[in-house]
């Protein structure tokens, strides 16, 4: 059988096409695998990425959450401590103006008892004492009432036995609520029978 030689023999554009096709096929099953490897590589960082970048955004609001947490209960402190510190100072200033006062009720006191309290000055010490009562000052020291090394300072101490009692009293005490503006000058003796 005779043969065509130019039958047989490719042209350039044909041998070309030939060598690009087997080209792509032998190189399309690596390139194809490749591609997916690549692609999953891809796929699981991005997945791994999310829930660390989730974790991040989570620690992140949970340590703003506690400062916030925090900043509340020092600043709900702050108020407290300040607002018992101001009580305190209200409650100071208001002793000291109670304590300069008891020397002019002590005044008054005597003045009653000499019997010098009549007209004018006898509404004076009315409105003193419903002030001083206002503000809470109860005076104290009476006789008869048991011995209070806290509340009474004793003068002279005539008691035989361990009861004590207030006997005389020299100079009345007076109290604003729990605080002592000044203690009762007293004698001791024992008790009546």
């Amino acid at each position: 059988m005779t043969t065509n030689p130019e039958e047989q023999a490719p042209t350039p554009d044909e041998a070309a096409e030939v060598f690009e096709d087997s080209q792509q096929q032998e190189a399309t099953p690596a390139d194809a695998d490749a591609e997916t490897t690549t692609d999953a590589a891809e796929a699981e960082a991005a997945q791994s990425a999310e829930p660390a970048a989730n974790d991040d955004i989570e620690a992140q609001l949970a340590e703003r959450t506690e400062d916030l947490q925090r900043v509340t209960a020092e600043y709900a402190n702050f108020r407290r401590r300040t607002e018992r510190d101001r009580a305190a100072v209200i409650d100071t200033a208001k002793g000291s103006v109670l304590t300069e006062l008891l020397p002019i009720l002590d005044d008054l006191g005597l003045a009653a008892q000499h019997g010098d309290l009549e007209g004018p000055l006898k509404s004076v010490n009315d409105k003193l004492h419903a002030v001083l009562t206002k503000f809470g000052v109860q005076p104290f020291g009476e006789a008869g009432e048991a011995f209070d090394p806290e509340r009474h300072e004793a003068v002279q101490d005539t008691s035989t036995g361990d009861d004590k009692v207030l006997g005389l009293v020299m100079r009345q005490g007076y109290a604003h609520g729990e605080r002592i503006l000044r203690t009762a000058m007293v004698m001791i003796s024992d008790p009546a029978e």
